[in-house]
C-alpha cells in the first residue's frame, strides 16, 4: 500500500527567495555518450527536491557534476547568485555542498567520531583533539535527533543500515553545509530504518538547508519531497511541486518525457 504523504500544510510553501543553486545548460559527454543535455534546475533552500529518472537517465552524472567529481562540458553552476568553479569535491565542500553517496563512504574499522572527522581531524599541538571532536560529533547527532546509537565511539561496523545512513548524513551537516545531496538514502533499509532516515531528510530541509534526494522509491519521494525534477535520457523533462504530481505522472515523465494526466493543479513546469 502506498505510504501516506506527509502533511506539509499551512498552505503553499513559503517564498524561499532566490535559489541557492542554479544549473544552467549543464551538458556532459563521455566520448560518444551524451550523458546530460542542456539541463536547467533551480534548488531552493528549505525544501527537498527529489531527482527522479530511470536507470541511465543521468541522475548520477548530474549529482557528480554538482559535487565536483565531473566537470560539465558546457553550462554554468550558479551558487548563491555567483558563477561557481567546481572542479573537485573540495571545491564543492568549500561552498557548503556535501554529498552522501549510496555506498556512504564510511570506514567499518573506525568509530563514529573517527568517521565524521575522517580527513578533517582537529589537532591541538601535535595530538588529535579528541575531546573537541567528540563534543562536536555528539552535538551534531543530538541536533538531528539521532538517538539510537549506543555510543559515539561505537564502531561503524556494528551499526544498522539506518544508523549508518544517519551517521553519513550527520557527517555531511557537521561541516556547516548548506546543500546536502543524498543518493538513494533508503536503499536496502527496513521499514523502521527507512522511517528514521526520511525523518532526518525532512528535518534537514526544515532547518533551512537545501536538500536533493535521488530515489527510485516513489513512496519515499512522495513522503518527504516538496518538488520533483524528472530526468529522461539526460534531459530535464519536468520540474513540478509535489502537489502537481502523482506516481503515474512521474512514471509517464520518466518513460515518455510527457504526461497528459493532471492532479487538478495548474502551472506545471514541463520543459
Amino acid at each position: 500500500m502506498d505510504a501516506p504523504t506527509v502533511d506539509r500544510s499551512g498552505g503553499p510553501a513559503p517564498d524561499t527567495g532566490p535559489p541557492l543553486l542554479q544549473l544552467k545548460g549543464i551538458t556532459k559527454r563521455f566520448g560518444a555518450v551524451q550523458a546530460l543535455t542542456n539541463v536547467d534546475l533551480d534548488i531552493p533552500v528549505g525544501q527537498v527536491t527529489a531527482l527522479a529518472g530511470d536507470n541511465g537517465a543521468g541522475k548520477s552524472v548530474l549529482i557528480k557534476c554538482i559535487s565536483g567529481i565531473h566537470t560539465p562540458d558546457e553550462g554554468q553552476i550558479i551558487w548563491d547568485g555567483e558563477v561557481a568553479r567546481i572542479h573537485h569535491p573540495h571545491d564543492a565542500a568549500a561552498l557548503g555542498i556535501e554529498t552522501v553517496f549510496q555506498d556512504l563512504a564510511l570506514c567499518d574499522n573506525l568509530d563514529i567520531v573517527q568517521n565524521m572527522f575522517l580527513g578533517r581531524e582537529r589537532v591541538r599541538g601535535v595530538a588529535l583533539d579528541e575531546n573537541s571532536m567528540e563534543r562536536s560529533a555528539a552535538d551534531t547527532l543530538k541536533s538531528l535527533a539521532v538517538t539510537t546509537v549506543r555510543s559515539i565511539r561505537q564502531p561503524v561496523a556494528s551499526l544498522s543500515g539506518g544508523q549508518r545512513q544517519s551517521v553519513a548524513i550527520a557527517k555531511a551537516v557537521l561541516w556547516n553545509s548548506r546543500f546536502v545531496i543524498m543518493d538513494e538514502p533508503t536503499a536496502a533499509l527496513g521499514v523502521a530504518q527507512t522511517r528514521m532516515v526520511l525523518d532526518l531528510v525532512r528535518q534537514l530541509a526544515d532547518r533551512g538547508l537545501a536538500v536533493m534526494m535521488v530515489s527510485h522509491n516513489m513512496n519515499d519521494v512522495f513522503e518527504v519531497a516538496d518538488r520533483i525534477a524528472v530526468l529522461r535520457l539526460g534531459r530535464m523533462v519536468a520540474v513540478r511541486p509535489i502537489e502537481e504530481m502523482d506516481r503515474q505522472i512521474v512514471v509517464d515523465l520518466m518513460t515518455t518525457g510527457r504526461s497528459t494526466r493532471t492532479t487538478g493543479a495548474s502551472g506545471t513546469e514541463d520543459h
